[in-house]
């Protein structure tokens, strides 16, 4: 009687269902692709078998409620390993996840999952997420970005040539007027924006609204001298939503033509002003503020071409991604790919 009951314990991933090899990769599957660097003992297969099981369905161990599901169609599946070139022991997982895992329209749901628990699990001792393949009928279900390149083009009367930005500097300590005077003198000398940078926000030597008032003064001013249209990207971050909403209501009130956020704010909070600033009528700009905290390391964390496809689906129009130039890491193939 006893070998006829259902009994828990700890079986290896690749057995449970998590990896497949022939296993055929659907239209409609999320597809992720991680390099895995698995724990000494730790077979390959069974790492990428452990990812897909406990970033979908699985735990450490096997419960009775399984059979309350259907388990083998929200199973995740691995179907793939494959060595990383001039590497010893660092390996390609490509993972198959069924669309319906994952709500729709919610990076917050989608990121619990891809990236939730299973950067910390066991059988790896690293791990990157390094692209994901999102299909059409789980991307619809985003807004995306509401303005393009062509449609901002039509908003500065620009065709043919780059559009040239800088960053005011220094990025703290400047009073209000100093700050716009700045974004004048930088407008009137040829730039199509300013910026601001992603740490100011609304200190006691500037606060924000001191700041977007004398922005605006400038742009204005610079723009009748150049008969141009001329832009600041504001940055409406703030400690809360509603501070987040004041920001960009009175950005829009002033007559600002974009704001800007920085990554920090959270998936949910980025999508929200993303839903507001389509809704007005206004540029979004993203600051890649805090990306490489998870994306500069080459065997852990993410990598930074995912954030810029999540943030293309969040609604944001432009994505600060990086120069090949100046202080910050920079790869020249990586950077011509995130753009």
């Amino acid at each position: 009687i006893k070998s006829d009951r259902y009994e828990s314990g700890v079986i290896p991933y690749a057995k449970m269902g998590y990896w497949d090899a022939a296993y055929a990769v659907k239209s409609t599957d999320i597809l992720a692709l991680f390099r895995i660097t698995p724990q000494p003992g730790v077979d390959p297969v069974e790492a990428a078998a452990a990812v897909a099981g406990e970033s979908s369905t699985a735990t450490w161990t096997v419960v009775w409620t399984d059979l309350l599901t259907a388990c083998e169609r929200y199973r995740a599946k691995a179907y793939r390993v494959d060595p990383v070139p001039n590497t010893t022991d660092h390996y390609f997982a490509f993972i198959a996840y069924e669309c319906d895992l994952f709500e729709e329209g919610s990076l917050a749901n989608l990121t619990a999952s891809i990236i939730g628990n299973v950067f910390g699990f066991k059988a790896v001792s690293a791990l990157r997420l390094e692209d994901m393949r999102i299909p059409h009928s789980y991307l619809k279900t985003f807004q995306g970005p509401a303005t393009g390149i062509i449609v901002e083009r039509e908003r500065l009367n620009k065709y043919g040539i780059p559009l040239l930005g800088a960053t005011v500097k220094p990025k703290l300590g400047l009073s209000g007027k100093n700050y716009g005077r700045v974004v004048y003198e930088g407008l009137k000398g040829g730039l199509d924006f300013l910026k601001d940078d992603e740490n100011i926000n609304s200190q006691p030597f500037m606060r924000w609204r001191e700041r977007f008032f004398n922005c605006m003064e400038g742009i204005n001013r610079a723009a009748t001298a150049t008969g141009e249209v001329k832009g600041s990207y504001l940055n409406v971050t703030a400690a809360t939503m509603e501070g987040v909403y004041e920001r960009a209501e009175y950005a829009k009130a002033v007559g600002s033509i974009i704001i800007m956020i920085d990554l920090v704010m959270g998936y949910t909070a980025i999508q929200s002003i993303a839903y507001w600033a389509r809704d007005n009528d206004m540029l979004l700009h993203l600051h890649r503020a805090g990306n490489s905290t998870y994306a500069r390391q080459k065997n852990h964390g993410i990598n930074f071409r995912v954030i810029c496809k999540w943030m293309r689906m969040a609604g944001v129009d432009h994505i600060h991604a990086g120069t090949v130039v100046g202080k910050l890491e920079g790869d020249p193939l990586m950077i011509k790919g995130f753009y």
